[in-house]
């Protein structure tokens, strides 16, 4: 039995590989391309040369592959800070080390939970959006004297033109007055020399 499925196995291997030794013997040259969205897949000019496109997402066109790409948590891609930090916690046991090894471990608990909320309050969403609001209200109160001084010189303009309108409603009402009384409006009366 172990004869006739060994014999098997060789003839569907001999038939799969039958097609790739026939392109191969005819001298086809196979050329594999990598095409992102909806770029088009150039033909070949030569004619003996295949050419296969491999269509990838848009997004990683400018990607490292996704073979090449490593274990974000490897050792490798951790930070020397963060090295040096938890070295720094490997024999840290006893009082104030919140560790379940040791008289007192637990102790170091509530320090390490509020040394993580400190931090966390520091470089937070909130913390950065406080940060952005601030700045933004120093730039505003930087330009406040600056706009004011603005805002009142047009209000000085527009009080200005308001008045010297208001004098010429009230000489036209004056000569219109003294029109309807009969009177000639007065004039100044030449200065003798």
């Amino acid at each position: 039995m172990k004869t006739g499925s060994l014999a098997a196995l060789l003839l569907i291997g001999t038939a799969f590989a039958a097609p790739a030794s026939a392109q191969s013997s005819a001298g086809d040259k196979v050329v594999q391309k990598i095409v992102y969205g909806d770029d088009a897949c150039e033909p070949s000019d030569d004619p003996n040369e295949i050419v296969v496109c491999m269509r990838m997402d848009e997004q990683e066109r400018y990607r490292i592959p996704e073979n090449l790409r490593s274990d974000p948590n490897a050792i490798a891609n951790t930070a020397w800070t963060e090295r040096v930090r938890s070295m720094e916690t490997v024999g840290n046991f006893g009082t104030d080390s919140c560790s379940p090894v040791g008289a007192g471990g637990f102790t170091g608990c509530t320090q390490s939970l509020v040394q993580a909320a400190r931090l966390e309050k520091k470089t937070g969403e909130e913390a950065v959006a406080g940060r952005l609001i601030e700045e933004e209200r120093q730039r505003r109160l930087s330009n406040i004297d600056r706009d004011a001084a603005a805002v009142e010189a047009r209000q000085l303009e527009v009080e200005a033109q308001l008045d010297s309108r208001k004098a010429e409603r009230e000489a036209a009402a004056a000569a219109m007055r003294a029109q309807a009384d009969g009177l000639e409006p007065e004039t100044e009366a030449p200065s003798p020399e």
